[in-house]
């Protein structure tokens, strides 16, 4: 080797060093560990983990949205294509396409594929009701609606869909039964029916019941009568899913793991069905998610327009840790955790309960990056 060639080689070895000094020890920025791993390789032997997908991601048209939910999840959920309203608009007529969309990309992604969701009273058309005069229409024909509704639409993805939200946010905060148009025309019958129906329909399908505030003491101890009459009546079902419409200061940890703990007892699976958390300001101090609860525009409830302040950001990046922690202490009991969006932009919250708001409920950011609280969970799954 040649003296030039010496002064090369260490010169080689004198700029390595300094960039292994600049990437190990301390010089490492903390918490940057978590940030090129994906959420489903970290969490393979625990639950799937997943997201919602709302139109721009379902139609192709958010290629960075649907390129992060291939590189991190391996569940998928409809924010709206598959609800009643969307889907079968009038008695006769059936909006195929987004949902088609929707299932094809779980298909072709290997996701575990959520339906969402058979029974609601929220978004359900008029036309289910009455009948073509406007009168309200007898019990039977409303179950003869249902049921034709549940086998058209389930039928159609069957073996595609792998589970299905049967009836959604059946309960009030209290545990009592919502007075629902299917309520008060069906009775607490409807429940089962649908349970029923969807059994036909989809026999390969796992089949929930979906709910907000499951944490809340007297609405947990409502589902659990709920499910477990239903299973005393030899019904399917499968899981309950525990929406996680969740706060920076509530529920407690404590009402989160004795929720999990009382429906696994069950014999049923849980999942956490809409997972987010809101930081902003609680103008109706709420604390559930009836989308009816919403208020005027007031000055005050939309405090960072552009940014969230660091303070806030360690508060929220400690909560997911936090959370996150349960979940992993308890996945011999949940199956899946779905989060509702897939980016800070996405999420509902940022229009309710109030208009207008800047909302960073998620782990990705505005910009598709993964926030403090991404490495959060990435840690406390691991560790």
């Amino acid at each position: 080797m040649t003296i030039n060639s010496h002064k090369w080689a260490a010169s080689l070895l004198f700029m390595a060093a300094i960039a292994f000094s600049c990437t190990s020890g301390k010089e490492q920025p903390e918490g940057n560990a978590g940030k090129d791993q994906s959420l489903k390789e970290v969490m393979k032997d625990d639950f799937y983990i997943g997201a919602a997908l709302n139109h721009q991601q379902i139609n192709g048209r958010d290629e960075k949205g649907t390129n992060l939910v291939k590189q991190h999840f391996n569940s998928i959920s409809p924010e709206n294509v598959l609800k009643m309203g969307p889907i079968h608009p009038q008695q006769h007529v059936y909006n195929w396409e987004p949902a088609d969309k929707y299932v094809e990309f779980g298909v072709e992604n290997n996701m575990f594929t959520i339906g969402h969701t058979l029974v609601w009273h929220s978004q359900a058309p008029d036309w289910i009701f009455v009948d073509e005069s406007g009168r309200q229409v007898s019990k039977d024909t409303l179950f003869r609606r249902m049921e034709n509704h549940i086998t058209t639409v389930a039928g159609r993805y069957k073996g595609k869909i792998d589970g299905w939200d049967v009836v959604n946010e059946a309960l009030n905060d209290d545990g009592t039964l919502r007075q629902s148009k299917w309520l008060e025309i069906g009775g607490e019958e409807f429940i089962q029916k649908a349970f029923e129906y969807a059994k036909e329909a989809a026999p390969d399908a796992e089949l929930y019941y979906n709910d907000y505030s499951l944490w809340k003491p007297e609405k947990r101890a409502g589902a659990v009568r709920l499910v477990k009459s239903l299973l005393d009546k030899g019904i399917q079902v499968d899981g309950i899913g525990m929406q996680g419409h969740y706060g920076i200061s509530y529920p407690s940890i404590e009402d989160i793991e004795a929720s999990i703990e009382a429906f696994a007892a069950l014999g049923v699976k849980v999942m956490v069905t809409e997972l987010d958390i809101d930081v902003l300001p609680n103008p109706t101090g709420r604390q559930g998610a009836d989308i009816v609860n919403t208020v005027e525009e007031q000055e005050g409830f939309n405090p960072w327009p552009e940014s969230l302040p660091d303070s806030v950001q360690e508060k929220l990046t400690k909560r997911y840790a936090d959370i996150f922690d349960v979940f992993h202490r308890h996945r011999d009991k949940i199956s899946r955790i779905t989060f509702w969006g897939v980016a800070d932009h996405d999420s509902w919250l940022n229009g309710w309960p109030m208009r207008g708001r800047t909302s960073y409920p998620l782990l990705f950011d505005r910009n598709y990056q993964p926030k403090p609280a991404y490495e959060a969970v990435v840690k406390a799954v691991k560790e």
